[in-house]
């Protein structure tokens, strides 16, 4: 069923949701700075092997996954604004730290350091953007903050592959980009202190004898699961950069072809979002999770590196279709006192589910890439039809609930 517009009055995104984004526009500014450069930092200058990759981001989004789950319940229960600031300060700090590695296993636990603060703030700061924000323009205004958030990925290669090169465009002037990063970062951090929040009442205790389960919709339930099974499919763009550099793709064409997909991710978060306001969110997810699976399956099976552009900007596009999105569409299965807690507990089984493809796809990667890229293409692909025709399902209210 199609969403009734919003009213003239309300049309207008609340102003948290603005300043939320420019937060995150800095903040990913200095970490896809890093992103790209990670992969090949890891191999190229510690000698790691590919399966560290995948250990790295497995791990890091692992206890990212934990924390958003624990940080989506505080966030049900006090002010966000204090665990925003504090996860955002958390991995302002951590970014540096890569740039003093020698071995992989410090990298690790800096990347755990950066993920841990990603975990605290992005259940509260989602609740919050989705507390403010009137039902029929929230696809809206998590499509707004997906694409602040991602031009900040656009920008932050950009000046990332500007400094590399006046460094001399060597491998081992990779160093120092991971203090350049800090700057960014601490931008995004002292903007936090521009978001108003209103004082949130002290609500009683959460209701402890009853089961997890009863304090969420079955629908919720239902839709979580199938997220959760395309999410152990779902594995770290970092091994997608791999493929990149398999293919043939220079540093300098690697970071360019990921500023594309981001710039790509970027222009159509905020129309996907829009759009996702007037049809059944689960149509644009389905869309989103078909372009997956082309552009795995073309990157799985393709031989030389001119492929590599118009995947990786079609990959942008799933993205953009998905993210914030499903956000927007978990949301709304969700009653009000639940969504910190709600949208903590999805995050942290994507991320879960992410660790998972991460470590398996590492393992399956066999120098070129192709088999993990073609087994998730394929799986994707299924899903993808299985949610057009099975989505009303998921979505159904418990008979309770129409009672």
């Amino acid at each position: 069923m199609a969403r009734a517009e919003a009213p003239a009055s309300e049309d207008r995104l609340p102003r948290n949701v603005i300043v939320l984004s420019w937060v995150s526009f800095f903040q990913d500014a200095a970490s896809e700075m890093l992103y790209p450069v990670l992969p090949l930092f890891l191999t190229s200058v510690l000698g790691a092997p590919v399966a560290v990759v995948g250990l790295v981001e497995g791990a890091g989004e692992a206890v990212a996954s934990v924390m958003k789950i624990v940080s989506g319940r505080l966030a049900d229960l006090r002010q966000r604004r204090p665990l925003i600031a504090f996860g955002y300060g958390i991995s302002s700090l951590a970014k540096p730290l890569i740039g003093l590695a020698q071995v992989w296993p410090f990298v690790l636990v800096a990347r755990v350091i950066d993920r841990t603060g990603k975990g605290i703030r992005t259940s509260p700061r989602d609740a919050l953007i989705a507390d403010e924000t009137p039902a029929p323009l929230r696809g809206r205004a998590f499509g707004f903050h997906r694409a602040a958030d991602t031009a900040g990925a656009v920008c932050g290669p950009l000046i990332g592959l500007g400094i590399y090169e006046l460094l001399g465009g060597h491998a081992r002037d990779m160093r120092p980009l991971f203090f350049v990063a800090a700057v960014p970062a601490i931008v995004s951090v002292a903007l936090v202190g521009f978001v108003r929040e209103a004082k949130r009442s002290r609500p009683g205790p959460l209701p402890v004898p009853a089961p997890a389960r009863a304090e969420y919709p079955r629908r919720f339930w239902r839709v979580l699961v199938f997220l959760a099974l395309f999410s152990v499919v779902n594995f770290s763009d970092a091994l997608l950069i791999l493929r990149a550099q398999a293919l043939g793709l220079r540093f300098v064409a690697i970071i360019c072809a990921y500023a594309l997909y981001n710039l790509t991710y970027a222009g159509l978060s905020y129309p996907a979002g829009r759009f996702s306001d007037r049809v059944p969110r689960r149509f644009v997810f389905a869309a989103g999770l078909a372009v997956f699976a082309t552009a795995y399956l073309g990157l799985g099976v393709v031989t030389t590196s001119g492929w590599v552009w118009p995947l990786l900007a079609g990959y942008g596009a799933f993205t953009a279709l998905t993210d914030g999105v499903g956000k927007a569409w978990i949301t709304d299965l969700l009653p009000a006192e639940r969504h910190g807690s709600g949208l903590g507990l999805y995050q942290g089984v994507i991320g879960g589910g992410s660790l998972v493809a991460g470590v398996w796809a590492g393992l399956a990667w066999h120098g070129d890439g192709r088999i993990p890229l073609v087994i998730s293409g394929a799986v994707v692909a299924i899903l993808a039809v299985a949610l057009l025709a099975f989505g009303t399902r998921l979505e159904r209210p418990s008979a309770r609930m129409a009672a």
